[in-house]
């Protein structure tokens, strides 16, 4: 067989939060790695841009600055509207998480993980459109194929390890047969940009829980809303509806978000189009673990592409930049090995990991899942949860996935456990 050179150690398919942080984790103890984007930084990216305190320890173990100085609108926590209460939950006060929030634009926010990838060392290539695997007599992934700048020159980029970091719609798993499993959870989100001084420089994160339109009376529109302050005169305002809900594919979710903010108060400025920035956006939101294995053949799934959404808050950058650094970790120490049994039993590790850690979690999202996605029950959970601040906490706790592992107060023993006794995903 003929020896191949390879361009790097790891190659690593798209430069967002999950693929920035696996390359900048890799770069930093020596491993050559090539970062591969489709577009041209900066660009935007269907997000809600809220960053919970899960997302900022990612931020600050890949040395970012999360200071306000530095362009970083933090939050103290989440406000809570449902039920007709509204509720102000301070994110807790943990030895493993910051207790703070932030909010950024994924219009600058992905450019700058990138360029820290950079910083460490790995070599990050735009405009290169990955396409397909590159693989060898034995069916596993040696590199890839792609496509170059904007007159499409084909390419081919060699690699012992690739990491598919290309986000929800998963085109490269999807070359190797790996498809998105039906019985997972999965969600639909939409979000527009508002000018707002009333809202802008809010200190939490806003979620609704319940949501009416103007003529909708006491029926509830189904989804829940977000409305995130980003400190320069904008919210970004969104609405997020599941699988588990009737209304799942048979909604204009565009409509259904301009309807919601009609009902809000006029000095917000959402009611008004002349307000809005730009096109009403929408995305998929592939959660607990929806696409598997997590590694096959020479490639590792990280993020989104890897369906790893927390269930229960729609949450994705936190855990794309925790598979990421936990993937990065293991490839180290797989490629320190020499190629093939010895380095395929490490590189199993990933997805065991990955079980270990987030398994039980996810499953007990997906049971979630399936209730809150009927509205009887929404309606009984909000009508008598809301009014007790104790439960709220602990179900703030439980919905970021945010309790201390060891020691931690009665509540995260609780959700520790709960999550120890649910069988992984």
């Amino acid at each position: 067989m003929t020896a191949v050179e390879n361009d790097a150690d790891v190659i690593v398919v798209g430069a967002g939060p999950g693929g920035s942080a696996t390359a900048y984790h890799l770069a930093r103890h020596g491993v050559r790695v090539l970062l591969l984007e489709k577009t041209e930084f900066p660009r935007e990216k269907v997000c809600g841009d809220g960053l919970t305190p899960r997302a900022v320890r990612q931020l600050i173990r890949m040395g970012v600055d999360t200071s306000p100085e530095a362009g970083w609108l933090h939050n103290k926590g989440l406000r809570v509207i449902g039920g007709g209460v509204r509720l102000e939950l301070d994110w807790p006060d943990l030895a493993s998480f910051p207790n703070y929030g932030l909010v950024r634009t994924r219009l600058d926010f992905d450019d700058l993980l990138a360029q820290r990838a950079v910083s460490a060392g790995a070599k990050l290539r735009t405009s290169v459109n990955v396409i397909g695997p590159v693989l060898d007599a034995d069916d596993r992934v040696i590199g890839v194929q792609a496509e170059v700048g904007p007159e499409k020159e084909p390419a081919t980029f060699h690699a012992p390890l690739v990491v598919a970091a290309d986000g929800v719609s998963g085109r490269f798993p999807l070359a190797l047969g790996l498809a998105k499993r039906e019985d997972r959870p999965i969600g639909v989100a939409v979000r527009r940009y508002y000018r707002s001084p009333a809202k802008h420089d809010d200190d939490y994160l806003e979620s609704w829980l319940e949501l009416r339109s103007k003529d909708s009376g006491d029926n509830l529109l189904p989804g829940y809303g977000w409305i995130f302050g980003l400190g320069d005169g904008r919210v970004n305002v969104g609405l997020g509806v599941l699988n588990s809900s009737s209304a799942f594919g048979r909604t204009n979710y565009r409509r259904l978000l301009t309807d919601w903010l009609a009902n809000t108060p006029e000095d917000w400025g959402m009611t008004d189009e002349a307000n809005a920035e730009g096109p009403i956006l929408g995305a998929a939101l592939p959660m607990g673990f929806n696409r598997v294995p997590h590694y096959t053949r020479g490639v590792m799934l990280v993020g989104d592409s890897g369906g790893m959404v927390n269930p229960f808050n729609g949450e994705g950058i936190a855990y794309a930049m925790e598979s990421g650094e936990l993937a990065a970790e293991i490839a180290v120490q797989a490629l320190a090995r020499p190629a093939g049994a010895e380095r395929e039993r490490a590189l199993m590790a990933y997805p065991q990991e990955l079980k270990a850690r987030f398994g039980g979690y996810y499953r007990l999202g997906g049971i979630f899942v399936k209730l809150i996605g009927r509205p009887e029950i929404m309606r009984l959970a909000t009508k008598h949860g809301m009014p007790h601040p104790t439960l709220m906490r602990f179900v703030l706790k439980l919905l970021a996935n945010l309790t201390d592992p060891r020691g931690g107060d009665s509540m995260d023993r609780v959700i520790n456990a709960m999550t120890k006794v649910a069988p992984a995903v």
